[in-house]
C-alpha cells in the first residue's frame, strides 16, 4: 500500500499517523518529494542515533529566536545573522550561516587545530602547502636560516609555485610579496632588472680603485617644485 493517501496527507510508518505533507521534511530523492518519517519521529530517531554514538543531545534555544537572528549554542546568546560566519546552503543550514557565532566559531577552530595538528601554524602549513613545521625548519636550515633571495634573517613565508603547488623555498615578507606582484614571471623580473639598470645612478670603475657615479640613461630630472 502506498504511503501517499487522499489529498496531501501521508502516513508515517513510525507513529502510523496520517499527517499533512507539511509535517514531513522535504526530500527530493524520494518519489513524493517528502521524507520517509514525519518531523517528530525523524527528530526522535536522530536523537536516538546521536545517543547511540555517544554524541550529546542537540542544544536548542530556551526562548523563541526572532526572524533574522540566530542562537549560538556555545555562548547561549541570540545574535543577528551577520554575526555568524557564512556557509554553503545545505540541509540543516537553511540560513546559510554556521551554527556558532564568529567568536565561538574561531575558538572552536583553534581548539580543533590544536587537537589535530598541535597548533594553528601546523594546520596552516599542512592545509595550504602539504608540509609541516618540521619540514619548514629543515628547509630553513638548508638556507642557513636566511631568506633564499635577499639573505635577510629569520624569513617566515613559505614560497610555492602557484601552478604546481610545489614548495620552492622560504622568503622574507618583502621578497615573497615581490614575487607575487611580478606574478612569478621571469620575463617581468628580467625587464625590471633592465629597467633599474637604465634608470638608477651607478658606480662605474674608471681607474683601479677609482669609481665615478654615472647618471641613468633614461628618465628625467625631478621638477624644481617637487
Amino acid at each position: 500500500m502506498s504511503d501517499l493517501l487522499v489529498g496531501s496527507d501521508k502516513r508515517c510508518p513510525q507513529c502510523e499517523r496520517q499527517l499533512p505533507a507539511t509535517e514531513f521534511h522535504r526530500n527530493r530523492r524520494r518519489p513524493d518529494g517528502l521524507a520517509y518519517y514525519c518531523k517528530t519521529c525523524a527528530a526522535a530517531r536522530s536523537e536516538a542515533s546521536r545517543r547511540k554514538r555517544g554524541i550529546s543531545s542537540q542544544k536548542k534555544s530556551p526562548v523563541p529566536v526572532p526572524v533574522g537572528s540566530k542562537w549560538c549554542p556555545d555562548c547561549g546568546l541570540i545574535k543577528p545573522l551577520e554575526d555568524f560566519p557564512r556557509t554553503r546552503v545545505a540541509p540543516g543550514k537553511a540560513s546559510g550561516r554556521h551554527s556558532y557565532c564568529k567568536p565561538c566559531h574561531n575558538v572552536r577552530g583553534k581548539e580543533t587545530s590544536q587537537r589535530l595538528y598541535g597548533g594553528t601554524r601546523e594546520y596552516h602549513l599542512r592545509r595550504r602547502y602539504g608540509v609541516g613545521q618540521q619540514e619548514f625548519d629543515e628547509l630553513l636550515a638548508e638556507q642557513d636560516g636566511v631568506c633564499a633571495i635577499c639573505g635577510g634573517a629569520d624569513p617566515q613565508h613559505l614560497d610555492h609555485d602557484h601552478r604546481t603547488g610545489w614548495v620552492r623555498g622560504i622568503l622574507c615578507f618583502n621578497c615573497n610579496g615581490g614575487l607575487g606582484q611580478f606574478r612569478d614571471s621571469p620575463t617581468r623580473l628580467a625587464r625590471a632588472i633592465t629597467y633599474l639598470r637604465g634608470t638608477t645612478w651607478q658606480r662605474v670603475l674608471i681607474h683601479p680603485g677609482v669609481y665615478q657615479m654615472c647618471s641613468p640613461t633614461r628618465g628625467r630630472r625631478p621638477s624644481p617644485r617637487s
